[in-house]
Formats: structure tokens, sequence, C-alpha cells
């Protein structure tokens, strides 16, 4: 799926999915560096390796756009 794809409908992506850098920097309204800052300080969750590409689990992320974090 493509990164604007992502942002459009990612309110309808299940928890289980997983979005790249660029989606989350898109969601977040900051740029790429920053949210490797954030995930590095604990932040955001951090990313997962799937193949050969860093991916976020959309779940995790709603959680933390949300305020919904534990």
């Amino acid at each position: 799926m493509k990164r604007n794809a992502n942002l459009k409908d990612f309110d309808e992506l299940p928890n289980a999915a997983a979005v790249d850098v660029r989606t989350v920097a898109a969601l977040c309204g900051c740029n790429i560096a920053t949210v490797w800052e954030r995930a590095r300080r604990g932040d955001f969750p951090r990313p997962r390796k799937i193949g050969g590409s860093t991916r976020w689990n959309v779940g995790e992320l709603r959680k933390v756009l949300l305020g919904d974090a534990e």
C-alpha cells in the first residue's frame, strides 16, 4: 500500500497492519528524523523489521496517537 493510501485510509487499517516512517511522520505532522528520535526516546513504539523494511504497528501507533498508551 502506498504512503498516501496508508495515510488516507489509516482509520480503516487493522491494528495488525504496519506502516512506514513516512506515513508515521505524516500522521504526526513532523519530519522523518523526529519520528526516529521519538522512537529512540520511547515516545513512539519501537519499529519492527519486516523483510528489508522498517515498519510501525498500526495498533501500537493508535494507542500513542490517541493517548491510550498504558
